[in-house]
């Protein structure tokens, strides 16, 4: 495992990969070697081209490491349109659990694969913006990147 740093219009991010795939993507600097390749150079072209509002998906291979409920939740935020959010309850129901608002919430905290795997396209029953591991303010700019390029 090791991981490179770039700088963005949102602040320094840290991408880490292991075994071909991109395990972490960050916004707090990551305990690995520092090591760039092609991987991690084309995610970060990836990003930047999402940050440049010139990309809505990515073809990224991803490394998806936790309990079967994170994974299926994380897997929940990746069919999440582009522009578009969802509530924690809408992302419970697709999970499978109507009830497991807060443990979606849970999940979205340990997700390791910020922007991504888009836990920044779920807000709150009502509306707010909630909770967001790089910061709620860099929760809005992502969500405002994805609301003006539509």
């Amino acid at each position: 495992m090791f991981q490179y740093s770039y700088n963005t219009k949102i602040g320094e991010i840290f991408i880490a990969e292991g075994n071909g795939q991109i395990t972490n993507i960050s916004f707090k600097k990551l305990d690995y070697p520092i090591k760039k390749s092609p991987l991690i150079e084309k995610t970060f072209i990836e990003i930047d081209e999402y940050l440049k509002g010139k990309r809505k998906t990515f073809d990224i291979p991803l490394a998806l490491n936790g309990s079967p409920f994170q994974i299926k939740v994380w897997q929940e935020l990746k069919k999440i349109p582009y522009g578009q959010t969802r509530t924690y309850k809408d992302i419970a129901k697709a999970a499978g659990n109507e009830k497991a608002c807060r443990a979606v919430g849970m999940a979205n905290n340990k997700n390791p694969i910020a922007i991504i795997i888009p836990c920044h396209r779920v807000i709150g029953q009502n509306g707010d913006l909630t909770g967001y591991a790089g910061g709620l303010d860099i929760k809005r700019k992502l969500l405002n990147i994805e609301h003006t390029t539509e």
